[in-house]
């Protein structure tokens, strides 16, 4: 599929009701196998590459602006070109969560359930403040851009704070595959930049207008799949998901850490298939 002329990969698994899947940063449709594989028999598993991101086209600066407004109008031409337009389920992680749920307070009558992993569609809970390794990433450019861009260190390093049981080699390398070069690993960079944190930051206003309007969503089925050890996304932004929707259902899993789907897979799938059905 093409978006804004750029290469957008997806994978397309199954038929039936649209599982609409959105990765983060630095992962990419690879995270959502075990989803894919346990749920296509029976739903239609979508799961995107954000332009930058697993295979999806690799601009430069001059091609694509990397922001999340682009990022939330790009699954919205997603979606309108493969005709999907309502009983979508969105399941989330990480910068999946603010772009899907970006789009849903934006389109709720085209959403039927939601399904959080580790994520936020809200700014940082009062008194919380951004962790040192994502402060450095996102204000010391002439240190992030050679670890992030030179050295893979942003990916590589998630491979081992990320996760709580450790992960394979082989899909260690898996992970990381897409984001090979300096060059494809712009959009790692872009994504930690893009962060918003004061009324000044480009994407302040998507992300304020997000948590406006969540409310428009509280009367959606939604499951939320919490890895307690995860080092940023921690139980202040857990609480803060149950606030705003006190009827969702809430698991807390002590022994997952930011990549859930890695730590815990056939749990996490049971809890979703359970919720599907």
């Amino acid at each position: 599929m093409k978006i804004r002329g750029l290469d957008y990969h997806y994978l397309d698994e199954g038929s039936g009701e649209a599982l609409v899947m959105l990765h983060g940063n630095p992962t990419w449709s690879f995270y959502f196998r075990s989803l894919v594989n346990g749920l296509s028999s029976e739903f239609r598993c979508l799961v995107p590459d954000h332009i930058g991101c697993g295979l999806s086209a690799k601009p430069n600066e001059s091609q694509y602006d990397f922001r999340l407004k682009s990022r939330v109008e790009d699954l919205g031409i997603f979606l309108e070109q493969l005709k999907i337009k309502k009983d979508i389920t969105l399941i989330l992680h990480d910068w999946g969560g603010m772009i899907g749920m970006a789009y849903a307070v934006r389109h709720p009558e085209q959403i039927k359930r939601l399904i959080i992993l580790n994520t936020a569609s809200f700014f940082l809970p009062k008194k919380k403040k951004l962790p040192i390794r994502l402060q450095i990433a996102r204000n010391l450019t002439f240190i992030a851009k050679p670890a992030i861009l030179n050295f893979n260190l942003f990916a590589i390093a998630a491979l081992y704070m990320a996760t709580n049981k450790g992960i394979d080699k082989k899909i260690k390398r898996a992970l990381i595959a897409p984001y090979n070069s300096p060059k494809n690993r712009l959009a790692i960079l872009k994504f930690v930049q893009d962060i918003p944190l004061i009324p000044s930051d480009f994407s302040y206003s998507v992300v304020s207008n997000t948590e406006r309007n969540l409310f428009r969503l509280r009367e959606k089925p939604m499951l939320i799949c919490w890895g307690m050890k995860d080092f940023v996304f921690d139980k202040d932004f857990l609480l803060r998901w149950r606030q705003q929707f006190p009827d969702a259902q809430v698991y807390q899993f002590s022994h997952a850490g930011h990549y859930i789907l890695e730590d815990i897979p056939e749990i996490i799938l049971k809890y979703v298939n359970q919720f599907l059905r």
